[in-house]
């Protein structure tokens, strides 16, 4: 069992994991707190992407007394592997810890295996932390924990909806569907996501600039990548200041997009537009959470949200699961996952 003082240091090594300057891809997010045998902080640390040190080597870098005794407050399993760094787990052994609290498993066969080689050594290992920071520490690395098991990106696809399923009018006009909360959202959707995506059709119509932008003004320490998919001609996406980089993504199958996306070190892409983009990513199963932000107004007629799934009978409609209904006044957020087969 935790001790209130684990729990504090539990929730801080969260915290610093989820620096909004470290990239969410290709390596983990995690944060670590060393105690010393009193429960004083002695040291704390974070990884802060590829080729730098890992959050307990960074933490032990950083200890100025001795840790004979201390406990390490991980948010991820300690690695065992040989990678630009040493094993985690063996570095903790070497400084002398006799604790470790540990939220989460590490999924990755290759790095996995520190809470069993602590163990193994007699060290005491506490896996039973609170719901809340169990779930913080998994939703620190949600899309990478996705690119573990399924080899490819984390997918979300927003879309911006009347009651009667239109995302723009019949003259094509559509600023604005939604009111300035939903829209707000939006650039903090940006901002935790390392890809945002569009189709050519809306890239040509439209000149996105997809870049994340605060309501504060406060710069945003980490842009996403900013790709359109398609062929053909489109005006290059707009570069204002502050913008990440812009790449096209020449294919239409969106298997190969993600590919391209996972060669590149990115996790998490979220769909913008438009029903073309969204209704192919669907259709490939490529989907992995929706997000709607559902407008109280009716058109009757104009462009439809989503384009075709090419379902014509009843019993092949694609089935979502509501995870979650959130008011964004005037409009509702709606949270949704396809249901698995």
């Amino acid at each position: 069992m935790l001790t209130d003082i684990e729990r504090h240091a539990l929730r801080r090594a969260v915290e610093i994991a989820a620096d909004d300057g470290v990239p969410l891809g290709p390596n983990p997010r995690v944060g670590c707190v060393l105690l010393s045998p009193g429960g004083d902080v002695l040291a704390e640390g974070h990884h802060r992407g590829a080729g730098t040190a890992h959050a307990e080597a960074d933490a032990l870098a950083r200890a100025t007394a001795s840790l004979t005794g201390a406990t390490a407050v991980v948010t991820l399993e300690p690695c065992t592997h040989h990678g630009r760094t040493g094993p985690c787990a063996d570095a903790l052994l070497d400084a002398g810890i006799s604790r470790a609290v540990i939220a989460r498993r590490d999924p990755n066969p290759v790095a996995a295996g520190g809470i069993d080689r602590l163990r193994r050594a007699g060290i005491d290992v506490e896996l039973d932390v609170p719901e809340e920071l169990a779930a913080a520490a998994a939703h620190l690395n949600r899309g990478w924990e996705h690119g573990v098991r399924h080899q490819r990106p984390l997918v979300t696809a927003k879309l911006a909806l009347t009651l009667d399923g239109r995302a723009a009018a019949a003259d094509g006009t559509s600023r604005w569907i939604t009111g300035e909360a939903a829209r707000a959202e939006v650039h903090e959707l940006r901002a935790t996501c390392d890809v945002v995506l569009v189709g050519a059709g809306t890239a040509r119509a439209d000149h996105p600039t997809l870049t994340a932008r605060p309501e504060d003004g406060a710069r945003v320490p980490r842009q996403p990548l900013r790709a359109v998919m398609g062929t053909g001609q489109f005006p290059a996406l707009p570069t204002p200041e502050g913008a990440g980089e812009a790449i096209t993504l020449a294919t239409h199958d969106p298997s190969a997009a993600l590919a391209d996306l996972f060669a590149r070190g990115r996790r998490h892409v979220l769909l913008e537009g438009g029903p073309t983009l969204a209704a192919a990513f669907l259709r490939a199963g490529c989907v992995d959470e929706l997000i709607v932000h559902l407008a109280p107004t009716l058109l009757g007629t104009g462009p439809p949200g989503l384009g075709d799934l090419g379902i014509t009978t009843i019993a092949d409609r694609l089935d979502l699961d509501l995870v979650e209904v959130t008011p964004l006044p005037p409009d509702l957020r709606l949270t949704l996952r396809p249901r698995a087969a």
